[in-house]
């Protein structure tokens, strides 16, 4: 049985009373993305849109406006999103009704990343496009900071892990997870040392997406036609988006059981994804170095802070995904300068 929050019909009527976007002709569960937050596909004589109320904790108005103001900015600039619409009296790009948020969208036909080198290269490409346009963005509203380097929360995250699995009552050996958790903690530690030697706290910070996958992206013939999601916009060096970037496009999974899946990285998808972000905006030396390490980093913190909190990484078994991370960590570690090499030349 679904959990997913639903819209109520007074709440729809007096919500979309704000919008004018001619005569309603359907509206239709929209079934994606966070169960917290309900969807509507909305059919009217205007187009297409989709309504969304935000999910209690994205909704604080001041992070959605930085948010809105954000998506407004690179709008005017000709990149590719789904337009907010604005309300009848004011064209406000939020409605705040009854203690919940509210957004209105154009709703964009797409197809999901078809793991081409095509679209990996045009994903690439885009990031590039979004850092450019944002290069000297001055945001009206404060931005938050902060990311997957260097962060505090590893630590509580790992030792909270074996307390988590134990209380789920997972069968696992306990010397077999303190053996997972103490290797990637020094691999994180490592990594943001390598990280900070390289110079990062000198480069340049902007505005940065934080959240670049394929998921967040529509195709159209292996090209990005929008991207959405910007509720992890922050302040940061443009590095931290492209080795996170780097690692969604080129990371292998498989089946439900992780175990299963490769240790390795596509190195095509990897190549292809930085050649694109090159053609538009070249990567500086110091950063192509940065970047396995960067990778390690993201691929320890974003799935420690899960399953300690769960147990589980969305629907996969918690403790075999670290294990699984653990075998991708140790290959990126021992093929760092082999990728480097790759994007270099």
């Amino acid at each position: 049985m679904s959990d997913r929050e639903k819209f109520s019909s007074d709440e729809l009527l007096i919500v979309m009373s704000h919008f004018d976007i001619g005569a309603v002709q359907s509206a239709k569960e929209y079934a994606r993305g966070s169960r917290r937050a309900p969807k509507l596909l909305i059919t009217a004589d205007q187009g297409e849109f989709l309504l969304k109320r935000r999910a209690k904790g994205k909704d604080e108005p001041f992070k959605v406006a930085f948010s809105h103001a954000l998506q407004l900015f690179l709008a005017s600039r000709q990149f590719p999103l789904p337009h907010l619409i604005g309300t009848r009296k004011d064209n406000n790009s939020m409605v705040q009704y009854n203690n919940c948020v509210y957004e209105l969208f154009e709703y964009i036909r797409g197809n999901t990343y078809d793991y081409s080198l095509e679209a990996t290269y045009d994903a690439g490409k885009t990031l590039a496009l979004y850092h450019k346009l944002l290069r000297d963005y001055t945001p009206e509203f404060e931005p938050p900071e902060g990311s997957y380097h260097d962060s505090r929360a590893i630590n509580a995250g790992l030792e909270q892990v074996p307390l988590t699995l134990e209380k789920l009552d997972r069968n696992v050996a306990e010397a077999t997870v303190a053996s997972t958790t103490s290797f990637l903690r020094e691999a994180y530690v490592r990594a943001a040392e390598i990280v900070d030697a390289a110079g990062l706290a000198q480069w340049p910070v902007q505005i940065v997406h934080c959240d670049w996958h394929p998921g967040n992206m529509l195709f159209r013939n292996q090209k990005v036609v929008a991207v959405i999601d910007y509720d992890a916009a922050r302040l940061q060096q443009r590095a931290i988006d492209l080795a996170n970037g780097a690692l969604q496009f080129s990371i292998l999974g498989g089946s439900e059981d992780p175990a299963q899946w490769p240790d390795y990285l596509d190195e095509s998808r990897f190549k292809r994804f930085l050649r694109g972000y090159d053609e538009v905006d070249v990567i500086a030396v110091a950063e192509l170095k940065a970047l396995p390490w960067l990778m390690i980093e993201a691929m320890v913190l974003e799935s420690v802070l899960p399953v300690a909190a769960t147990g589980s990484f969305g629907r996969l078994e918690g403790f075999g995904f670290l294990q699984m991370i653990e075998r991708k960590v140790r290959w990126v570690q021992s093929h760092a300068e082999q990728l480097i090499a790759a994007i270099a030349h």
